[in-house]
């Protein structure tokens, strides 16, 4: 059982950065529009300032995509520190039993390759891909003819992370998970994290976790401090430095935070920097030469605009010494994070069509997604929207001036990537912005995705649309249906 310890608190200015640096950075992500869910900036190992964006809270986990990669790199130091392998051994070496269909003329692909997402492909077997596979992803990936030498050749690729964890659980007899648990997430005081497995029981490596703000800081300070924590050495701090250094040449725009050269999974940035870094802008951003960590949790493509504020605002303003007390700008900081919310547009609690259109059934037409009925039922504060399709009936209760956190198994997996819940967290809002468009947000507040879905009706007829905040040329078809007379 995990210890659950906080890391200690400081103000700004004690840790040398001033109150008013942040402000301006928050001030930036505000007006840019950018979708923030978290905010943690650990200076000098004190976290000087923090926030979610309500209804996100620091006691939920956030799904990190990608950023997980960085865990499996850490994952596969401790085993070659224990001498289970090394960075020579083959890919198939580890899969002996995996018959192997093809020939390739390069070499095999080692461990150092699949470090470096340079195991040779032309192209990317992504974690969208991998959910397709039924049966083994490794027998799949082994198969995958190459087309480069492997070494020589950047190609982002989550399959190839996979391996690694299925490396690491063929050596050592347990999932990435358990084998973290003693290692790095029990004295670290890490909540175990969920994290999706593969049909083979691997865990996804390349993507597939979920961690809370604070949990992914202890990590950044972690890497910060080369593998030490509290009067341990916990990893060898050579594997530390070696994982976030250069490895492989990914781009040649200096100006580019993904062309900066990529270590063993993790990515180089301006700055003297690094990171661990999942889609819709999941950062774990470590500042060596700053002595600090930033974590952000998003839901937004904006990933260089975030960046770029971090080096505009943050970067600057850290200085090496501490800096007098600054009670009025700490206080205006502190107002600021303790407020922080996400967007929603302003919508009529009511409209001439409450009464028309409430806890009627609307049968829809053959569709897609095999949506049979759909009704929305108003109520003085709230109102439930049902939707009934082959899986059975689903659920969601939206209010009208707050948000009501409920549990839905009404989830998009088109909409929202690779991640396969029956079940999940959801707060919802809603409202009228017209006499005829009643507009709902449903926000899964364990993801970076908030859906908006319309309902337009028109006489006996509704006409239903779905689109997602991460990416809003991404929509459902317009379901149709109309109203069963009484």
């Amino acid at each position: 059982m995990n210890k659950i310890s906080k890391l200690p608190r400081s103000s700004p200015e004690e840790q040398g950065i001033s109150s008013s640096a942040i402000s301006r950075f928050l001030d930036y992500i505000k007006e840019q529009e950018l979708e923030l869910h978290s905010l943690m900036i650990v200076r000098h190992g004190h976290v000087i300032a923090e926030g979610w964006w309500h209804p996100y809270r620091s006691d939920r986990e956030h799904m990190l995509f990608s950023l997980t990669k960085s865990f499996t790199s850490i994952a596969i130091g401790f085993a070659i520190t224990e001498g289970l392998l090394s960075l020579e051994d083959t890919l198939a070496s580890f899969f002996p039993e995996i018959e192997i269909k093809h020939k390739n003329e390069f070499r095999d692909i080692q461990v150092r390759d699949l470090l470096t997402l340079s195991a040779g492909h032309e192209n990317a077997t992504m974690g969208w891909d991998l959910q397709q596979i039924e049966g083994s992803w490794v027998e799949y990936f082994l198969n995958i003819p190459l087309d480069h030498e492997p070494g020589t050749r950047f190609l982002y690729n989550t399959s190839a992370t996979q391996m690694l964890s299925a490396i690491v659980q063929r050596v050592a007899g347990l999932p990435l998970i358990d084998y973290l648990e003693p290692r790095l997430f029990e004295p670290l005081g890490i909540s175990r994290p969920y994290w999706q497995t593969s049909p083979e029981g691997h865990n996804t490596g390349g993507h597939g976790m979920s961690l809370k703000t604070e949990d992914i800081a202890k990590f950044g300070q972690f890497l910060l401090q080369q593998g030490f924590w509290e009067g341990r050495q916990l990893l060898d701090k050579n594997w530390i430095k070696e994982a976030s250094s250069f490895q492989i040449d990914n781009g040649d725009n200096k100006e580019d935070d993904w062309q900066q050269g990529y270590g063993f999974q993790f990515w180089l940035s301006r700055h003297g920097g690094f990171r661990a870094d999942g889609a819709f802008s999941q950062f774990c951003i470590v500042l060596p030469q700053q002595d600090a960590v930033v974590i952000i949790t998003s839901g937004t493509h904006e990933g260089p605009s975030i960046l770029n504020l971090v080096w505009e605002h943050l970067l600057p303003a850290m200085s090496d010494r501490s800096l007098p007390a600054d009670d009025e700008s700490r206080t205006i900081l502190n107002l600021q994070l303790n407020h922080l919310m996400l967007p929603t547009p302003k919508l009529m609690k009511t409209s001439p069509l409450d009464e028309i259109v409430s806890n009627r059934v609307f049968k829809m037409d053959a569709n897609e997604k095999n949506i049979k009925e759909v009704s929305v039922i108003f109520n003085s504060d709230s109102c439930t929207f049902v939707l009934k399709d082959d899986r059975g009936e689903h659920q969601i209760i939206c209010g009208y001036q707050e948000w009501i956190e409920g549990a839905t198994t009404l989830f998009d997996n088109a909409l929202h990537s690779v991640y396969l819940p029956t079940e999940i967290t959801v707060c919802a809002k809603a409202g009228w912005r017209s006499e005829h468009d009643f507009e709902m947000s449903w926000c899964f507040v364990n993801t970076p995705f908030t859906d908006t879905v319309v309902c337009h009706f028109d006489g006996q007829q509704i006409q239903l649309n779905r689109t997602v905040n991460t990416d809003q040329s991404v929509t459902r078809p317009t379901f149709i249906g109309k109203m069963v007379q009484l």
